[in-house]
């Protein structure tokens, strides 16, 4: 069985930054042959529309799932919960600005 790569995302008001993100993530996952990945969004305070892209992504990509977190709580916080969802063998934790995700990707 491959292992699973979790790929645990916070997101905060990036409701135009997200998709990039995940079309960028998803061409390198390809290009390195990595066919089983999940993406866990992470809210903490999102806007409606951040939520609305999120739940759009979840509809047309199985390995989308967001978790819409309590309010205020924090990065950390948002990232633990994420942590606790995710169900991969391996994880990788995003703990970037996505406002310029190209440039956090080789």
């Amino acid at each position: 069985m491959k292992p699973i790569l979790s790929i645990i995302v916070p997101c905060f008001n990036e409701e135009a930054a997200v998709p990039v993100f995940y079309r960028e993530t998803a061409r390198v996952l390809r290009a390195m042959q990595l066919d089983a990945a999940e993406f866990v969004f992470v809210d903490d305070g999102s806007t409606d529309a951040t939520v609305s892209v999120l739940r759009e992504l979840s509809k047309h990509d199985s390995r989308v799932r967001y978790i819409s977190f309590s309010r205020n709580f924090g990065k950390e916080a948002a990232l633990y919960a994420g942590l606790s969802k995710a169900s991969g063998s391996l994880t990788a934790v995003m703990d970037a600005d996505l406002q310029d995700p190209p440039a956090l990707l080789p």
